[in-house]
């Protein structure tokens, strides 16, 4: 039953909606107080549909102003202990080892080369094998004929990662070039894998890590880092035997495109590629720091050995 419009002003539920709830500090004894009042009033005579919709809309008011009073005069920290930074808190890792943070990445100007590395679940196998290596290739192939605001500049493909050194615009474009390589390259290694087996599937874990580079000495570091980084896993130890082919660099990599090796200084053309070899397809730097800031801290040997205290290693002691 319904009540008249006199009586309806007159209840205390209508009253402490007028003159208490929006006039009031937000305190929770207060608050709290209010909470049990309306509690007591819905056990009284007063029925309708009217009732129990206003009911539950003040029950949501004083929830939240409960919920503000918890906090302290910033507004930003909980009173409560639970909840916040502490030990273990978080997304899980997703395998033995945790990828990267799902952050919002800062923003990137068009100087600044990006290292990007990234990680494929062990059910692909080792990429250093010649049908990994055609996929590969054919994905950097389509990522410089569809994405020419992200260039890639240089990479090395090792068992289970994949490192970049990358030019774009700004985040939006890295975030897309990147996107569209993964694409690209997860459905050409899964065709790969079809004389073994029909595969579909995830083929890279998590989302990629990507560090900028903002110096010169980090961006010669960054160069020396990726075209040797098959010396650091030590794949230099296990060559396949060639007649008249020197391996002074990683046939899986871009090293053939790069013209900053101290062994070659004296060379004024990059020499050219065996018969036979077909390169992996990458941009030539545009940025200062790839092309010019990085010579600041010497040439790049063949034989140096990334993170490690030897930095070079003479041909005659291998």
């Amino acid at each position: 039953m319904t009540l008249p419009r006199r009586e309806r002003e007159r209840s205390p539920v209508f009253l402490i909606v007028v003159s208490g709830i929006r006039t009031s500090p937000n305190r929770s004894a207060s608050i709290t107080a209010r909470m049990e009042f309306l509690e007591n009033s819905a056990k009284s005579n007063v029925r309708g549909a009217w009732f129990s919709a206003l009911m539950t809309r003040i029950r949501r008011v004083l929830s939240r102003r409960l919920q503000t009073s918890w906090f302290d005069q910033a507004g930003s920290k909980p009173i409560s202990k639970r909840g916040g930074k502490r030990r273990g808190a978080g997304r899980p890792p997703k395998g033995k080892r945790a990828g990267s943070p799902h952050k919002k990445r800062p923003p990137l100007k068009p100087n600044t080369p990006v290292h990007v590395t990234l990680r494929v679940v062990s059910a692909i196998g080792s990429l250093r094998k010649r049908l990994m290596y055609q996929a590969l290739r054919w994905a950097t192939l389509a990522m410089c004929m569809n994405h020419e605001d992200c260039r890639i500049v240089h990479i090395s493909v090792q068992r289970d990662h994949i490192h970049l050194l990358v030019e774009a615009n700004d985040e939006e474009a890295l975030a897309r070039g990147m996107q569209g390589f993964q694409v690209s390259a997860a459905k050409r290694l899964n065709a790969a894998l079809k004389w073994k087996k029909p595969r579909r599937g995830q083929v890279f874990t998590d989302r990629y890590f990507a560090e900028y580079i903002t110096s010169p000495r980090q961006a010669r570091n960054a160069l020396a880092y990726v075209l040797n980084n098959w010396r650091k896993h030590r794949e230099d130890h296990n060559l396949p035997t060639r007649r008249g082919v020197k391996f002074e660099h990683d046939w899986f990599s871009s090293g053939w495109m790069f013209a900053g090796w101290l062994e070659r200084a004296d060379l004024e053309f990059i020499p050219p590629t065996p018969d036979g070899f077909e390169p992996l397809v990458v941009w030539f730097p545009r940025t200062w720091l790839l092309t010019t800031g990085w010579r600041r801290h010497g040439l790049i040997s063949l034989y140096e050995v990334p993170s490690s205290r030897t930095r070079t290693r003479l041909a005659a002691q291998r």
